[in-house]
């Protein structure tokens, strides 16, 4: 394997609160070096002007592999993911079928080894098909590979087997994340409020969010299983959270873009471009959860990509699937929402990123230190560019941001040593 020495750009690594002008040596797949005069390569790469970052994680994708090939692949998937300056991602597991077993996480992970681009990590479910009922295989799953459970795209329901899944996963110390929603509410097409009122949809009670965060952290008192609510939405959502946090409760949270940026006034127009779940909410909530990751509350940020086709997006508002496309966007529209207006510095954003998401889901990734897997997002803070859906290299192209004017880009994606991506 060829060795790379990134030089001229400024590191930052929070897993070692390290920001510095030194240069980046990658040999056999590993940091061999971080410092000044390292010696030769077989590849140099001027990084003037840029940031040298781990490599970016996310734990919250959808590549629709196996089931909707159609709207993603584990490969288009990948694609997308390091063109974003994403070296890791953890794939959810509202397949068809589900990620429910250990044959359907080892097809993952060996698919993401063959394509060999971004590191493909599985997210099994935590009850059978993802129905609620009862509990999936997760002890055997955990084993083969699956670095977390959810039923993301719904939420566990019925507390009992939400109490057994909690006391399941305790055993082997693995995450268990959760899609909040209480199900007897969550029959809306947007957030419940003065604007689905005007426009005659069904609406969405911000309460179905934080009912179950609520019923979860109860349940989970004396548990103390890892424990990760996903897409974080509502304001009251992060207070529970924060509270919790004070107590000494096992959780953690993530909040995705359109969360930070848009809110239900962007369905105005009914286009199913700005319909997803959890629905976008007021402008307090934005607010509340930028507040959330400027104090610690909000623990990392996650993409939630979610492919679908034109032609189901095209349906009526009320009947158009949830999910919006975001991997090839999302560190500018993060860089947009929390650098920009000077709400967090760059080094928390990395971290927020990188290690963090790291630590939830317990990968041995997300830091720069010698012997290190050499997983390495280089980025120009002030790259200028217009996001343009027709460009991106995923199958589908749901994505409400298209034509927004950003700010800062990956430049350049170095995954196990090997440069799988970079900017023309």
């Amino acid at each position: 394997m060829p060795s790379i020495l990134i030089q001229n750009g400024t590191v930052l690594d929070p897993s070692q609160v390290f920001e510095r002008r030194v240069d980046v040596l990658l040999r056999d797949g590993k940091i061999a070096a971080v410092g000044k005069n390292l010696g030769k390569a077989d590849r140099v790469v001027d990084a003037a002007g840029c940031y040298v970052t781990p490599g970016l994680i996310d734990v919250h994708v959808h590549f629709r592999e196996p089931g909707d090939e159609e709207e993603e692949t584990i490969a288009s998937g990948s694609a997308a993911a390091v063109a974003g300056g994403f070296t890791s991602i953890v794939c959810m597991p509202n397949t068809k079928p589900p990620l429910d077993n250990e044959g359907q996480i080892e097809f993952v992970l060996r698919e993401g080894q063959r394509i060999n681009l971004a590191n493909v990590y599985p997210c099994g479910a935590i009850t059978r098909a993802r129905e609620g009922k009862e509990l999936a295989e997760m002890g055997l799953m955990h084993q083969r590979g699956a670095v977390a459970f959810s039923d993301d795209g719904v939420g566990v329901g019925d507390a009992s087997v939400m109490r057994k899944a909690l006391q399941y996963a305790k055993m082997f110390d693995v995450v268990l994340m959760q899609h909040c929603e209480e199900p007897t509410l969550a029959n809306g097409a947007m957030h419940s409020g003065l604007v689905s009122t005007t426009l005659g949809l069904p609406g969405v009670p911000a309460e179905a969010e934080q009912l179950m965060i609520a019923r979860d952290l109860l349940l989970n008192r004396t548990i103390a299983c890892p424990y990760h609510v996903q897409h974080i939405s509502t304001a009251w959502s992060v207070e529970l959270i924060r509270s919790a946090k004070k107590d000494g409760l096992r959780v953690t949270c993530e909040v995705s873009p359109h969360h930070l940026l848009l809110t239900d006034e962007a369905c105005r127009g009914y286009d199913t471009n700005f319909k997803m779940n959890p629905p976008l909410r007021t402008a307090a909530d934005v607010r509340a959860c930028v507040e959330g990751v400027i104090d610690g509350t909000i623990d990392c940020l996650a993409t939630d990509h979610a492919p679908h086709l034109a032609e189901e997006k095209e349906l009526e508002f009320q009947y158009a699937p949830n999910g919006i496309i975001g991997l090839e966007c999302a560190l500018s529209l993060y860089i947009k929402a929390l650098v920009e207006p000077g709400h967090i510095p760059w080094m928390k954003l990395i971290e927020l990123m990188t290690a963090k998401p790291a630590e939830i889901v317990k990968l041995n990734k997300g830091t720069l230190k010698e012997g290190a897997d050499a997983d390495v997002t280089i980025i120009d803070p002030q790259r200028s560019w217009k996001i343009d859906k027709e460009a991106f290299v995923s199958k589908s192209r749901n994505c409400p941001f298209d034509g927004w004017e950003v700010k800062g880009r990956a430049v350049m994606t170095i995954v196990g040593g090997e440069v799988k991506w970079e900017l023309a």
